[in-house]
């Protein structure tokens, strides 16, 4: 019973981790409506900025380690979100009006530029955080077996589900949540009705950039690394698992990716590990063809 309570607890950052992925990858599908794994990229990406630049503040400028990790996450935010409002202004935006499958091809292309471009910065080399906020708080106790989280798995958790939750607030609870769904249904429509189809997208774009690049920084901070290789890693995966929920309420996508979550440690806790990506990836791939719709063109 407590091993079980331990795996449960141990799911409860993950599933925080991919419901808000989940969330922002809604928001910039509903205003592109094609597979976008630059969106993984993007994560993948911020955490490489975060580790190159706390390097150069603790290593060689001689910060304290929280500052210089306070100036890995500015830097990490600017320089992500510059590249996230340059990729939905400069590619997406003209891509999308023009020719919408090819964001897909796009997207592999930038996400081996943005790979590349943080591999060749740090020298190729992989770089780490030192442990911080690594104490334990325990939950239950049952003998020697202490159910238990860190705390910086505690403050991840929080800071995403508060993302979640505030990200809710806005989609359903002001004007912009409103013209971001009238632009998903219909931008045509939309455009008639007084409303810049565009400038919904670039926000809707950059908002989906601020999300994964906190989440991107929140799991390094946990990690403590990011690979170089995990952008098109996760962009694989957030694209599928936001998939679980449905793509047409952020919410529901959230939803879905948490359980997802859930289950895939439960088959890290109960299963083989080594079979973990393919029976989660073929779960993903049975969910989207049984969720398959057809539409039919007048």
């Amino acid at each position: 019973m407590a091993y079980l309570l331990q795996q449960l607890a141990n799911a409860v950052p993950v599933a925080a981790l991919y419901a808000a992925l989940a969330f922002g990858y809604a928001i910039a599908f509903g205003v592109t409506k094609r597979a976008d794994i630059t969106y993984g990229a993007i994560f993948a990406f911020s955490g490489q900025i975060l580790l190159l630049f706390t390097d150069l503040g603790y290593n060689r400028l001689w910060l304290i380690l929280p500052a210089a990790l306070a100036m890995g996450t500015l830097f990490s935010l600017i320089y992500s979100m510059l590249a996230a409002a340059w990729i939905g202004r400069s590619i997406m935006l003209p891509l999308v009006r023009q020719s919408s499958n090819t964001v897909i091809v796009a997207a592999l292309g930038i996400t081996i530029v943005l790979m590349e471009t943080a591999r060749l910065a740090s020298d190729t080399k992989s770089l780490w955080l030192s442990p911080f906020l690594n104490s334990v708080v325990v939950f239950w106790s049952d003998g020697a077996f202490k159910v238990a989280l860190t705390e910086i798995q505690l403050i991840n958790t929080g800071l995403m589900c508060a993302m979640i939750a505030l990200g809710v607030i806005i989609m359903r609870g002001t004007s912009w949540g409103r013209l971001w769904r009238a632009v998903t249904d219909d931008p045509l429509a939309a455009e008639l009705c007084g409303t810049s189809a565009d400038r919904v997208f670039l926000v809707a774009y950059a908002a989906a950039g601020l999300i994964t690049t906190a989440c991107g920084i929140l799991a390094t901070f946990y990690y403590g690394t990011m690979d170089f290789g995990a952008g098109l890693m996760f962009g694989l995966k957030v694209l599928m698992v936001a998939a679980v929920g449905g793509y047409s309420d952020p919410f529901k996508s959230a939803a879905g990716a948490a359980g997802l979550g859930v289950a895939e440690t439960m088959w890290s806790a109960y299963g083989p590990y080594l079979w973990r990506d393919l029976v989660v990836f073929s779960l993903l791939v049975l969910l989207l063809v049984l969720s398959r719709r057809e539409r039919a063109i007048p």
